[in-house]
């Protein structure tokens, strides 16, 4: 796989050039509206409009249905793209291509026909933003070359999200719970709300919503003309695991499936009914998928650092889980899943989300919670996270240590052959850690870093 590590050099080349332009927009940023994607986008042509999109919101599994039902199209002989964020390890992970990241060469390129669009409307006060940038790349990107279908995950909500300029042939929304309440509203409803400006008119959607999000996002399908297919837990079900993959039995629209995944926990089941729904809507719409492809797809799909096992003896886990929700997936797979000795809990989280329901559903399961921060500038303090664990339980065992690789250093040090050490937080630790582990077997070269 072709990895994008744009790094500055002696000689002042575009490509230090291109990094230093793209690295100066605010990465963390937001603004409402879809005024700027619209204006750029037209200015570069549209190219959105020349491939077909299947247009993945929801809270938490949107990355895991976006690489399975890339991976069905795939063993469907398309080309493929797939928009996702944020990366783990390297911005190349946003932009991919049949399973191919971008290249240095296509990304430096792309930037070269961008930057001059940005920077005309930037002197008229009219300054796009980071993601709504790499959004323009990507969707460049998959016009050059000629893609025939794109994943597209949206970045945040959904309704000013800038990927929602896309019109799909399915759209899929797949469950909501509390995030980002500061901008997507206090309760369910209003997130829900927020997730269904994806729903478009006379779209299919299949959602795995529940409860008031359901009905909130049935009443803007139904506003919309849009077909909408309930993903409900009695149509999934977990026939065997083996600690390294699962099989499910996934009740379709057509016909039943079992499938097997490497990807791990119990909620595939429903990631995965998710994305067998939206391919069948597909199907309908007359793109010709095999049922072998569904199955082989699912089989084939990865997705590093979401309950991924990098090493043995002692086992170690990483998982992205960063938000209340998360963290309950979490502790579910590490009570039903999996057999160990101790439990050393590495764990750093961002301020800005509900630290406390974090902790509350993985400390208790922890001997040993070793907090840490990754480089991410919304990072929390280590400090007050182990203040918080304490008021939680003043028995557990927390200490700190102020980076990532510290953190791993500290776990591998104490910890025994039969224990489990946990990495979690948010997908920015888990992507530290994730290099870190595995950087002498498998980085050869210092990866972009945006």
């Amino acid at each position: 796989m072709q990895v994008c590590s744009i790094q500055k050099d002696t000689n002042g080349t575009m490509d230090s050039d291109a990094f230093e332009w793209l690295s100066s927009f605010n990465k963390y940023g937001w603004m409402f509206g879809l005024e700027r994607i619209m204006y750029l986008m037209n200015l570069l042509g549209n190219p959105q409009r020349d491939f077909k999109v299947i247009h993945v919101a929801g809270t938490n599994g949107k990355g895991s249905v976006c690489k399975y039902i890339s991976s069905i199209l795939q063993k469907a002989h398309y080309t493929v793209g797939l928009y996702l964020s944020p990366h783990i390890e390297r911005f190349s992970e946003r932009i991919v291509i049949n399973g191919e990241e971008i290249s240095e060469e296509d990304l430096v390129s792309l930037i070269g026909q961008v930057r001059p669009v940005v920077e005309e409307m930037q002197k008229n006060g009219y300054s796009p933003t980071f993601f709504e940038i790499v959004t323009a790349l990507a969707f460049l990107h998959f016009k050059n070359k000629k893609v025939e279908y794109a994943v597209v995950e949206v970045g945040l909500g959904g309704r000013y999200d800038a990927t929602n300029i896309v019109i799909p042939l399915v759209s899929v929304i797949t469950n909501i719970s509390l995030e980002h309440t500061n901008i997507l509203g206090n309760d369910l409803a209003s997130i829900a709300f927020e997730k269904a400006g994806v729903i478009k008119e006379n779209v299919p959607v299949v959602t795995a919503a529940t409860w008031h999000a359901r009905e909130t996002i049935e009443a803007v399908a139904i506003e919309r003309n849009a077909p909408i297919i309930f993903i409900d837990r009695p149509m999934w079900k977990r026939v065997s695991m083996d600690g390294r993959s699962q099989e499910f039995f996934i009740q379709g629209a057509f016909k039943d499936y079992m499938v097997k995944t490497s990807m791990l926990g119990l909620h595939q089941g429903e990631n995965i009914a998710v994305a067998i729904a939206a391919v069948e809507r597909l199907q309908m719409n007359g793109v010709y998928i095999a049922d072998g492809d569904i199955t082989e797809g699912i089989a084939a799909a990865t997705h590093p650092g979401r309950m991924e096992i990098v090493s043995e003896k002692p086992l170690i886990l990483l998982d992205g889980a960063h938000n209340p929700d998360g963290m309950i997936m979490l502790a579910k797979a590490l009570k039903e899943d999996f057999t160990y000795g101790q439990l050393l809990l590495i764990l750093g989280v961002l301020k800005d989300k509900d630290i406390n329901m974090m902790i509350s559903s993985i400390v208790p399961l922890a001997d040993l919670v070793i907090v840490t921060q990754s480089k991410n500038p919304r990072a929390y303090d280590p400090l007050l996270l182990k203040e918080k664990i304490e008021k939680l339980d003043a028995a557990k065992k927390v200490c700190v240590e102020a980076t990532v690789p510290q953190a791993i250093d500290h776990a591998r040090q104490i910890a025994k052959k039969k224990d489990l050490i946990c990495i979690s937080g948010s997908l920015f630790t888990v992507g530290e850690a994730r290099q870190y582990l595995l950087s002498s077997e498998t980085v050869t070269e210092a990866p972009l870093k945006l």
